[in-house]
């Protein structure tokens, strides 16, 4: 999946980061856990992981897939590949009204929906499965590590028949080739049966308080509020009927105090206060809403005196219309025992 900030190009940087300047870490908070790229990669270097994020989407792609330590069985529900039953799903196999269609409803150009999302057959399969999937857990015929399994095979699945550029902030008014391709659900990577790994879908200033050897916050950067720009992948996550509005039919939703010039200062700080973890490690860059001196001043306030440490590495933009510092963009990685 496409992700805003996503750190796929930086995994090196930041676990080494990590391995060369603390002491006695075995245990990572992935704070802002977003793809679960940061997780799943520190998982498999031999950290146990607290992955966290307040998007439900986030939170079942992660659930579903590294916090699972193997495959499930699927004993209950009775279906020898159920990726393959509901691969061949079709909706005359259901009995679900058409009015509980909430994706085809809302987001394809069905009846009176303008919407382009979807292409008609891939919303109604979106539908359909969703559907079936929380219909056999209200049955009770999945447990937590099955029903997360196939919720994450889902969101995982539908950006391949997207009609976006790569969020879902607006849609294309074509049709782009990939929209053309049938929705198919493949089997999510699980986790590692020797690594702890554990999934929440809370408020930062909640979790952060949870025990673990180092917090790894990767906050937005700027005013770009990651909810809108994935908000049918959250309505799919949800399936919670949501009363939406505007021309991509967005949902409610509150924005996130990193996102705010106004409330970005106090959003570090009670980051920070609220920690119970000896390290933070924070990802951030010198073009974001805070500049490199005023976060390291923040940081300076928490850390015992000495350690505080900013590493700096080159970094291609992810848009080049974005106004750019004129010494380039950097990745930074904001280091310090905290008081």
């Amino acid at each position: 999946m496409r992700y805003i900030g996503g750190k796929s190009k930086l995994l090196d940087f930041i676990e080494s980061t990590i391995a060369a300047n603390t002491r006695g870490v075995r245990s990572v908070m992935d704070i802002f856990s977003g793809s679960g790229i940061v997780s799943s990669f520190l998982q498999s270097k031999g950290y146990d992981v607290i992955s966290n994020d307040i998007l439900y989407f986030s939170y079942i792609i992660n659930r579903g897939s590294i916090g699972i330590a193997e495959v499930p069985s699927f004993k209950t529900l009775g279906i020898p590949d159920v990726l393959e039953y509901l691969n061949n799903l079709r909706a005359e196999d259901t009995t679900f009204p058409a009015e509980k269609f909430f994706i085809t409803n809302n987001y394809s150009p069905t009846g009176d929906c303008k919407r382009m999302y979807f292409q008609p057959d891939n919303a109604v399969k979106i539908d359909i499965i969703r559907l079936t999937i929380e219909d056999w857990k209200t049955r009770g015929l999945l447990n937590d590590d099955e029903y997360f399994y196939l919720l994450a095979s889902l969101i995982n699945a539908v950006p391949f028949v997207s009609n976006i550029t790569g969020v879902y902030a607006a849609y294309l008014k074509f049709w782009d080739v990939r929209t053309f391709n049938k929705l198919h659900l493949e089997a999510p990577a699980v986790g590692n049966p020797n690594q702890t790994i554990r999934c929440f879908n809370s408020d930062f200033r909640e979790i952060a308080a949870h025990p673990a050897d180092i917090l790894y916050a990767d906050p937005p950067y700027n005013e770009r509020d990651y909810f809108p720009n994935y908000h049918i992948l959250e309505t799919i996550a949800r399936y919670d009927y949501p009363a939406i509005k505007g021309v991509t039919g967005l949902r409610p939703y509150t924005k996130s105090p990193f996102c705010s010039k106004k409330n970005v200062v106090q959003a570090f700080r009670d980051l920070i206060e609220n920690s119970n973890s000896r390290y933070v490690l924070i990802s951030y860059n010198n073009e974001a809403l805070l500049s490199t001196e005023a976060l390291s001043e923040i940081c300076l306030n928490y850390a015992r005196e000495g350690t505080f440490r900013l590493f700096e590495k080159d970094y291609r933009r992810y848009k080049n219309k974005i106004p750019n510092n004129k010494e380039g963009l950097r990745e930074q990685l904001y280091l310090f025992e905290k008081n």
